[in-house]
């Protein structure tokens, strides 16, 4: 299928961020689907079957048989492969890769050289040496400001409020589609692979000035099914914080509005999920309000939970710099203001408040 008439240069992945190349991701699709470079195209070189038969290939008879195995499961695809590749890069430059920047990214790019595309060169390493790259990242010091809130203080909103105000934000809840409660999940998307969200979540903070802090919604490790990365998770926990307290009525009045229109079934399950550390009483008496349609009154017992469940999270802030702001109003603009008037000196820290 492919010959060796043109040379393939071969860029680390920095350059390829400098050089903004459209970029083609030749794994199959099951290797794509688990995590790949955010923006990247899949044009699979073979299925997740093929992929199996020729590793298999490889490793029970020989390099060469996979080869040739490979070469004619690809060969009917050569046209398939060229078309799927203009509609990527309709100018002809491209940058592809595939696992370890081998033979399947090599072939492929030879194969586009040879058919009319100007410029195509490899990622270095491939997606493996792009997840290395993420993973040092996060080892890195990071300039962070957590948002603290108990649940339902409309934190999302507010960093959407901070970023109107020309703050940087990352919202970690909406990478991870999920809200980050037993409730998290309605009203969501499904949720990304734990290494797609690390993915993302690198591609985010490459996008902001390092010399600038960064805002994030103070999360547990885990965000529904998709873990924070760890060196990132610590640091949140050692960065400085600001905790909205907001009456629990407010808030209470605040997660009917967002949830009780997608009907009681979803809140009963989600209600189950937490029955055991809601405790039995309060479980059945929460179903029956949610069953009778009395949300609020469902609303005001989950956020007893919920509210001391959120205070033993917040004693892992190590650094002691927790600054607590108090606050009857929910509306996110008036509380971003709120939250920016707050971050100089002034604020009073919760530990050294109950220390007094």
């Amino acid at each position: 299928m492919f010959s060796f008439a043109f040379v393939i240069r071969e860029i680390e992945i920095d350059d390829f961020w400098r050089a903004g190349l459209p970029l083609i991701d030749v794994r199959s699709p099951g290797e794509f689907a688990r995590g790949h470079i955010p923006g990247a195209v899949n044009i699979p070189l073979f299925t997740d079957e093929e992929r199996a038969r020729i590793g298999t290939l490889y490793t029970r008879v020989s390099a060469e048989k996979a080869m040739t195995k490979g070469l004619e499961l690809a060969e009917p695809r050569r046209q398939w492969y060229l078309e799927e590749s203009r509609r990527a890069a309709p100018r002809g430059e491209v940058a592809v890769h595939c696992w370890r920047g081998g033979l399947r990214s090599r072939s492929f790019a030879r194969h586009l050289r040879e058919n009319g595309f100007e410029k195509v060169v490899i990622i270095a390493g491939g997606y493996k040496a792009y997840r290395q790259h993420a993973h040092a990242f996060f080892e890195n010091p990071l300039n962070l400001r957590i948002l603290g809130g108990y649940t339902g203080s409309g934190k999302t909103e507010i960093l959407g409020a901070l970023a109107s105000r020309g703050e940087q934000i990352i919202d970690l809840e909406g990478l991870a589609c999920h809200k980050g409660s037993s409730f998290g999940s309605i009203g969501c998307g499904c949720q990304p692979t734990t290494e797609q969200f690390e993915n993302y979540l690198f591609g985010a903070f490459r996008e902001t000035d390092p010399c600038r802090p960064v805002w994030l919604e103070d999360e547990s490790h885990n965000i529904g099914g998709v873990n924070l990365p760890l060196p990132l998770w610590l640091q949140m926990q050692k960065s400085p914080a600001w905790f909205l307290r907001i009456p629990r009525e407010v808030r209470a009045s605040r997660l009917v509005k967002e949830y009780a229109g997608y009907g009681p079934r979803l809140l009963t399950e989600a209600t189950g999920r937490i029955a055991r550390r809601l405790g039995g009483e309060n479980c059945t008496k929460t179903l029956e309000l949610i069953s009778g349609g009395h949300y609020l009154d469902a609303a005001m017992i989950l956020l007893s939970y919920y509210d001391k469940s959120y205070e033993r999270a917040l004693r892992l802030h190590s650094c002691g710099d927790v600054r607590e702001i108090i606050t009857d109003c929910i509306d996110p603009e008036k509380n971003a203001a709120l939250l920016l008037s707050y971050c100089g000196p002034g604020a009073v820290s919760i530990r050294k408040q109950a220390a007094s």
